[in-house]
């Protein structure tokens, strides 16, 4: 391994431990004298579900050679999934959390679909971060191994924070 790669590899492991460490501290956090920033959610679910779009635009891109185009999708999808974070936070730090009101069997469904969401939401992190390495340090067959699986989860945390929203947007007040 080269002195780059295993820079790398540290930077990734380093935001892999810090990024899911720092969301969940945060969720403790009340900033006092803040305004609510509760127009947010509305906002970063359209976020997740513009980066789903770029993130099947890319792969479309890539399947018919457009090796510029893929990258910049990936890239504009990377910056999106950030901003959708950042969004994130600022509104759990500001506003109290909305708990969803459903019964019966769409409860189960929505609390499968946020489970899930949340654990591959932490999951996808390492993977992006390498399989985007990969791409940009043209270790295209690398790349693309585990591209397979990091698409795929990317897209789904992306549509499922969508449907997340959808189904505890009822709920907010």
């Amino acid at each position: 391994m080269s002195n780059k790669e295993l820079k790398h590899k540290k930077v990734i492991v380093a935001l892999s431990i810090a990024i899911p460490l720092i969301v969940a501290s945060l969720f403790g956090v009340r900033l006092k004298g803040v305004a609510s920033l509760s127009f947010l959610p509305p906002i970063y679910a359209t976020v997740n579900g513009i980066t789903a779009l770029v993130l099947v635009s890319a792969i479309i891109a890539i399947k018919n050679k457009k090796k510029i185009l893929h990258e910049r999708l990936i890239k504009l999808a990377l910056l999106l999934t950030s901003s959708f974070l950042v969004m994130y936070i600022a509104y759990h730090i500001t506003s109290d959390s909305t708990h969803f009101g459903g019964e019966g069997l769409i409860k189960y469904f929505y609390y499968f679909i946020l489970i899930s969401h949340i654990i591959l939401s932490v999951t996808i992190i390492p993977l992006v971060l390498i399989t985007t390495v990969r791409g940009l340090s043209k270790h295209f067959e690398e790349h693309k191994k585990i591209a397979r699986i990091t698409f795929p989860l990317w897209l789904y945390v992306a549509v499922t924070g969508v449907l997340v929203y959808l189904m505890i947007s009822p709920y907010y007040t």
